[in-house]
């Protein structure tokens, strides 16, 4: 195994936490991953990692060595690509949210492993919080606000939102024409994530943005089940005006209060900084800001 191979492969067992994993991941024999690091440690006069029955850590050396392997990898890459012409290659780990990867991700995604062959994609749903390094994730993909944290974000598209019901709810609640008018009225809680509590319901008027809550018999976790309690008439909901589409052309959804819309859901593409070069993530990012450009209404 060459040095730079050595690099790539220290890298990936400090992020992974495991040897397994990283052999995995790097489609190599454990016994190729075991006899790498034990040559980089004889080659380097120190010990990297630290084993124990559960984790591999690294030491205080491996911290210093993995930051340094880090940016050798990345800039190595970085050169083949622009000297070579070459198309990234490799595996390429993204957790994107179920609905969005549908709608936006699936269909063209064809043409972009065609486009790029010796790319190998893994996609997963967690939803939820990802540790990228931890996970060994290269990206994920999220709608909402950035929270406070170290990892990079591209804003790659705006998702417009509308309030919504069926029309058998709204046969025997009414059509509500202002804000004061939903009294009486009962939405469908979707709980958060990250709180754990129901998400308000959101309105914009004479440009602020206003929250209420209203009395729910039924509170989800799903975005499917979210959209499907909305159609069973259990109350209103708020959603992407992408995620209702056949519904509204179906008639099994209406919108109510157009003039008092929720706040536009930004999507961002996450990364750490050391995944911020890579040119596996680059093309991938790039291609997916066009799809989701693509899809949604200018």
């Amino acid at each position: 195994m060459d040095r730079i191979d050595a690099m790539r492969l220290f890298v990936r067992i400090v992020e992974r936490r495991s040897f397994a994993a990283a052999a995995r991941d790097l489609s190599v024999p454990r016994s190729s991953v075991t006899q790498g690091i034990q040559e980089l440690e004889r080659r380097l006069g120190a010990q990297l990692l630290q084993r124990t029955t559960r984790q591999v850590r690294p030491t205080l050396d491996g911290e210093a060595f993995y930051r340094r392997c880090l940016s050798i990898v990345a800039d190595i890459e970085e050169a083949e690509a622009a000297f070579s012409g070459a198309k990234p290659t490799g595996l390429l780990r993204v957790d994107v949210h179920g609905t969005l990867a549908r709608h936006f991700m699936m269909p063209g995604l064809p043409l972009f492993l065609e486009t790029y062959p010796g790319i190998q994609l893994l996609v997963s749903e967690a939803d939820g919080f990802v540790d990228l390094t931890r996970d060994g994730v290269d990206c994920v993909l999220r709608v909402g606000e950035l929270p406070d944290s170290s990892l990079i974000g591209r804003r790659i598209a705006t998702l417009e939102q509308g309030t919504f019901a069926s029309p058998d709810y709204l046969d025997r609640h009414g059509v509500p024409r202002m804000l004061q008018q939903l009294d009486g009225h009962r939405m469908i809680g979707y709980m958060s994530h990250v709180t754990g509590e129901v998400i308000p319901l959101e309105f914009t008027a004479a440009g602020k943005v206003q929250t209420m809550i209203l009395p729910a018999s039924i509170m989800v976790t799903g975005a499917e089940t979210n959209v499907s309690a909305a159609r069973l008439g259990f109350g209103l909901i708020q959603v992407p005006r992408y995620r209702v589409a056949e519904d509204i052309a179906a008639g099994s959804l209406v919108e109510i209060l157009l003039d008092f819309p929720p706040s536009a859901l930004p999507v961002h593409v996450l990364y750490t900084r050391t995944r911020q070069l890579s040119p596996r993530v680059r093309v991938f990012v790039d291609w997916l800001a066009k799809e989701f450009a693509a899809k949604l209404p200018r």
